[in-house]
């Protein structure tokens, strides 16, 4: 239930408002917008009726919220969310998600080596990327397959991160490995972590930026729910992101769902980021979907990139090259720049 008070009300007398509601049972979310305040009563509201709440002359409207997700709805938060990432540091401001920018995060599939990452490190950012990616942890579908450094990965995203001063993106697998994750800039939570729903509580105890991937198979509204997940148990970074689903179809790695963009802005307040690397698997595809993405309205884009793709220890036949990349930014800047963008 959201209860919209009328523009101008005394703060004190909507502190008094607030602090009555709480006492009532409800936990209530302030969104305060140009002209009205909002309040959003998260509780059993069933047995609350709006026109208890509409005899308070401070209250102009009530309504139900209808969708199962509450926090993450643009009703309870009619205004896109702003999410900052970094520390101004090495010529290398805050990127925000949910703004007037579209941040661009790039980097590795898999950490294999300090000299690796450095290297695309210091490229992507001469390029003009905002944060930098790499999997620490890396969940294979066979057991077989290259699982990450652990530890030593994290710790030499660290040190790329000191190099360049770009905030750092890396997935997490499991609870036992958040101490780990103390100075990462943005948690990732893969695909297949979408519905870990012990994880994602866990995740809303913390105060870092979380990236939550749309499962294999899994809807936009159960996208919106995991990310209600970690809201209700008390942390409001969330950044949604599309990388494609699984189709009956398989000329390509996923099919990328770009109608999720405009139904996700609609419906959440939340910022957007598409990942067209894992959405087709195909470095030269790459570009296509990107730019595609940024036209649709997306709040950033993520790129796997490698100095030698050919070697990469992980996904090196969707990953660009440093240079390809550098083509890319140059394009998408010029595609942001008609809607008044800036990359």
């Amino acid at each position: 239930m959201i209860v919209v008070l009328k523009p101008n009300s005394p703060k004190t007398e909507v502190k008094s408002f607030i602090r009555h509601l709480e006492g009532m049972g409800f936990t209530v979310h302030v969104s305060e917008g140009i002209d009205h305040t909002i309040l959003g009563l998260v509780g059993d509201t069933t047995k609350m009726q709006p026109e208890s709440l509409m005899v308070n002359q401070l209250v102009d409207n009530v309504v139900r919220v209808q969708a199962p997700y509450k926090m993450a709805s643009r009703a309870f938060h009619p205004e896109n969310s702003l999410i900052e990432v970094g520390t101004k540091q090495f010529g290398v401001t805050p990127a925000v998600f949910g703004g007037n920018s579209i941040p661009i995060i790039a980097g590795p599939c898999s950490v294999e080596s300090e000299e690796q990452l450095t290297d695309i490190a210091e490229s992507v950012k001469a390029s003009g990327a905002r944060l930098l990616r790499g999997g620490a942890f890396k969940p294979r579908t066979s057991p077989y397959s290259f699982q990450g450094l652990g530890g030593q990965g994290i710790e030499l995203l660290l040190a790329a991160k000191k190099a360049t001063g770009l905030p750092i993106v890396t997935e997490l697998m499991s609870i036992t490995q958040l101490e780990l994750f103390n100075d990462v800039d943005v948690i990732q939570i893969g695909a297949r972590n979408m519905q870990n729903f012990d994880l994602l509580k866990e995740l809303g105890n913390c105060n870092k930026t979380i990236l939550l991937k749309r499962g294999l198979a899994n809807t936009v509204k159960e996208l919106l729910m995991s990310a209600e997940y970690i809201m209700a148990a008390g942390n409001e970074n969330v950044i949604l992101c599309e990388r494609g689903i699984r189709g009956f179809d398989n000329y390509t790695r996923n099919i990328l769902d770009l109608s999720a963009i405009p139904f996700l802005k609609k419906q959440s307040h939340l910022p957007i980021v598409i990942d067209p690397s894992h959405a087709c698997g195909m470095s030269w595809m790459v570009p296509t979907l990107a730019k595609a993405a940024v036209a649709a309205g997306a709040d950033g884009i993520m790129v796997e990139v490698h100095n030698n793709p050919e070697c990469a220890l992980c996904d090196g036949e969707q990953s660009l090259t440093p240079a390809q990349f550098d083509d890319l930014m140059k394009v998408l800047k010029k595609y942001a720049s008609v809607e008044g963008r800036t990359l």
